[in-house]
């Protein structure tokens, strides 16, 4: 009877130790989006995410989606997840975060052909052939698209999908691949695309920011990132905000260790 009792009691005693429920972070992520996220957790943003996790003490768990139309309202708004990484800031569709980058578009060359693109009016984008990123089913364009055409410079580009043939990996680096293979001559594109694949190949790829940062008069080619929460979700987007400014040097260094380049207060690490 008494070791029975005291079996119990030890049992009651670890019950009470231990919380009922440990907290989690469930992150909305795609599961083949380099250099963004991948099911193996091999994206900035996932090391992002953990870095927040590790902030709020919670487990990091994700629900893997493809980021394609609908996933906003079919992860988050549907309750399958809390968190949204890399969301373009002040968007309407979701709560944002104060902005943890800004990033830009660039233009990306090989090394050896010794181009020094880094404006829309060089003269040589007329003859050189231009890979630019399409979004969207619908091959929607891009920023760098729009300034392209203003130009009359329409004949010579070559459309890539963000979306690209999702039984492959990494499906949007086409772009990247047809530049190393000398398919194309300049890529206009996203600068985390191109800062993660200069990083691997420093040797091959250089990767200049779009200048100016307006191409006027009101086009812009660079944009703040942020986090998103649900619109009511009220105390998660306080612990993440409070996050983002504790853990600021860790995620700078992150999105240093894979070459995502930035612009305007956030290049120097300012929250």
């Amino acid at each position: 009877m008494c070791s029975a009792f005291l079996r119990a009691a030890a049992a009651t005693v670890l019950l009470l130790a231990t919380p009922a429920t440990a907290r989690e972070v469930r992150v909305c992520a795609d599961p083949n989006n380099l250099p963004f996220s991948n099911a193996k957790q091999e994206g900035f943003e996932n090391a992002i995410a953990q870095v927040i996790a590790d902030a709020l003490h919670a487990e990091l768990k994700y629900t893997w989606w493809a980021e394609r139309r609908g996933f906003i309202r079919s992860t988050l708004n549907a309750g399958r997840c809390d968190l949204v990484m890399g969301v373009p800031a002040g968007s309407e569709r979701l709560r944002s975060t104060s902005a943890y980058y800004r990033s830009t578009y660039v233009f990306a060359t090989r090394r050896k052909d010794d181009l020094d693109i880094g404006s829309f009016n060089d003269r040589r984008l007329a003859m050189l052939r231009v890979g630019v990123q399409l979004v969207g089913d619908d091959g929607a364009n891009t920023p760098p698209v729009h300034a392209l055409n203003r130009r009359g410079i329409v004949d010579n580009l070559r459309g890539y999908s963000l979306y690209g043939d999702y039984g492959k990996p990494d499906p949007a680096a086409a772009i990247m691949e047809a530049l190393a293979r000398g398919e194309i001559d300049v890529a206009v594109v996203w600068g985390p695309f191109a800062g993660y694949y200069a990083a691997h190949h420093p040797n091959l790829i250089v990767a200049r920011p779009v200048s100016p940062a307006v191409d006027p008069p009101d086009l812009p080619m660079t944009f703040a990132i942020a986090m998103g929460v649900r619109a009511n979700d009220e105390a998660l987007y306080g612990d993440v905000e409070a996050a983002l400014k504790l853990r600021r040097n860790q995620i700078e260094a992150i999105l240093d260790l894979f070459g995502v380049p930035r612009v305007g207060p956030h290049a120097e690490g300012s929250p």
